[in-house]
């Protein structure tokens, strides 16, 4: 072993395949692990820097007057100073000791990052949390959702499990009658995305550092060996340049050789589609948890609260002063086919603020709500609320009206008109129904049918000694209200994917180029079209001018003086 020490005394100088004190100086580039000479063109000197050589005597007793050392490390040379006796070596070394355990501890920390986005970005771990949450998006489907319990423990009972195993506790405890706001779904969510952001990090934006680089090849033969390579005898590489830039493409020159590029916009379409996808999770989960939903259904004239109605779906729900708005039901009505069947039904809105003064007001029905203030109230339903008839000249009197149960979807309501001593045990009276708001079937005291009557025909009908009038059917309107933050984040994040996955599909092509004498060595290569490239390339190169050489100056002997 060689041991190297600071003294005045003579200088040394490094070669790569001697040590040696020598009148010819030879230099070492800390920076790599050649050494080149003083004839070189690139060299390093030590300036100010002397040593002397060592005998084996002279290092058993290196502890009496060890002053520096000197360490050479791959990355560039560096002086470490420690002490002068050997009570302050041996502190240095536990010093030393104690910085490795530092220092391992510290790359342990600087490692983890890097494992957990390399488990992360891992493209099977991506796929499988995709198929999760499908999975889950199928099962919140497949279960009716925002049910009481008493609803699950009927569908779900646990002596009767689906599949064997399902029952209304896995509903329940897992939190799949809020399928889409449950920690399961939520956490899957936030995996995917975790992943989605580890990949991007990884993966694509180090490949778009890539190939936005100026990258020259040099060499012919590195030219030649990419996917399309041609060679133009006589031809000039500004030439090709020119028309490069005419066919789409980037071109830079260095000296001899060309790089070209078009398409730079495919390789950052991959980052795009990931960012909408994120932004189409962050919407949909802003939308499970933090909305606002309700119903109600409300007759004619009357009124109700936005506030009283809607409910928090999650831990983000945060009302607006919009929930103090007062909705008055102006009028409802239907519209019908020549069958006489339901087609359409409408609601007449008004919206009223705080000092009761008129903000907005609209008539809405089934596809065409109102917006305001964040807050859609939709037209989903209907509802007989109650009849209103003249008896005997007077009133008028409002029924109200039940709905009764039948088979199938069709809907039945019914009224009853008590006649003679109300409180007998055994009244009896006129009864009547009706399917929807246009026709009122009457029936007698005995349940025989009387006759069919139209609400406001002002045709009034004999029963058992009374006479009646139907005046007006007052319908109910059946609304769903709901606020959603999240729709315009996923609205933008489905634009953005559409936009981005179209973006995707353009070639990122690659050419370069260079100029030996007058021949031009050209190759390229793109990551699509693969089969268009080589027909591209040719089309281009066919357009480059040949050099042909000039006759003018090999007769210089005809010009005379």
């Amino acid at each position: 072993m060689v041991a190297l020490t600071l003294s005045p005394t003579k200088t040394l100088f490094l070669n790569s395949h001697l040590l040696h004190s020598t009148s010819k100086p030879h230099f070492i580039n800390p920076y790599s692990t050649k050494t080149q000479s003083l004839h070189s063109s690139r060299f390093l000197s030590f300036n100010l820097v002397t040593c002397k050589l060592k005998s084996p005597q002279d290092i058993k007793n290196k502890d009496k007057n060890i002053s520096k050392k000197i360490v050479l490390s791959e990355a560039a040379p560096s002086l470490a100073e420690k002490g002068g006796d050997g009570g302050g070596g041996e502190g240095n070394g536990n010093g030393e000791v104690k910085a490795k355990s530092g220092g391992n501890f510290m790359r342990l920390v600087k490692r983890f990052p890097r494992k957990v986005l390399g488990i992360l970005s891992n493209l099977p771990l991506a796929i499988g949390e995709m198929f999760a949450v499908a999975a889950l998006m199928a099962l919140g489907t497949f279960i009716d959702q925002g049910e009481a319990p008493d609803f699950y423990f009927q569908k779900y009972p646990e002596d009767n499990p689906v599949l064997g195993f399902f029952t209304w506790r896995w509903v329940l405890t897992l939190g799949f009658d809020h399928m889409y706001s449950s920690p399961v779904f939520l956490g899957t969510l936030v995996l995917l995305g975790a992943s989605l952001m580890a990949c991007t990090y990884t993966t694509q934006i180090p490949l778009v550092k890539v190939a936005r680089r100026w990258n020259f090849l040099d060499s012919s033969e590195a030219i030649r060996k990419q996917e399309y390579s041609d060679t133009l005898p006589r031809a000039s590489v500004q030439d090709l340049g020119v028309l490069l830039m005419g066919a789409g493409y980037e071109v830079f020159l260095k000296g001899p050789s060309l790089y070209a590029f078009k398409g730079l916009a495919g390789r950052f379409a991959p980052i795009g589609v990931h960012l909408a996808m994120l932004l189409i999770m962050a919407g949909g989960t802003l939308s499970a948890a933090g909305s606002f939903r309700g119903s109600v259904t409300v007759p004619q004239g009357l009124n109700f609260v936005v506030g009283d109605v809607l409910g928090p779906t999650g831990f983000l729900s945060t009302p607006t002063d919009a929930f103090n708005t007062e909705v008055h039901i102006n009028r409802f009505y239907m519209d019908y086919y020549d069958s006489g069947e339901v087609s359409q039904f409408h609601t007449d809105l008004s919206l009223f603020d705080l000092d009761g003064k008129e903000i907005m007001r609209k008539t809405i029905s089934v596809n065409d709500p109102l917006r305001y203030g964040g807050i859609t109230i939709y037209q989903t339903d209907w509802s007989f609320s109650a009849l209103q008839i003249l008896k005997d000249d007077e009133g008028p009197f409002n029924l109200a009206m039940a709905p009764l149960k039948i088979n199938g979807d069709k809907k039945l309501f019914g009224t009853f008109l008590p006649v003679g001593d109300a409180e007998s045990p055994n009244v009896k009276g006129i009864s009547m129904l009706a399917r929807d708001l246009q026709s009122i079937v009457i029936y007698d005291l005995e349940g025989k049918f009387s006759g069919v009557r139209r609400p406001g025909s002002k045709l009034p009908i004999d029963i058992d000694g009374s006479r009646i009038v139907i005046v007006d059917a007052i319908g109910s309107s059946g609304l769903d209200l709901k606020t959603d933050p999240g729709v315009p984040i996923v609205y933008a994040g489905f634009g953005a994917l559409m936009l981005t996955t179209c973006i995707s599909f353009l070639s990122h092509s690659r050419i370069w180029a260079l100029q030996d004498g007058t021949m031009v060595v050209v190759g390229g290569k793109t990551n699509r079209a693969k089969a268009e490239f080589p027909e591209e390339m040719d089309r281009l190169l066919d357009r480059v001018p040949e050099i042909v050489e000039s006759s003018c100056c090999k007769e210089p002997d005809n010009v005379s003086g």
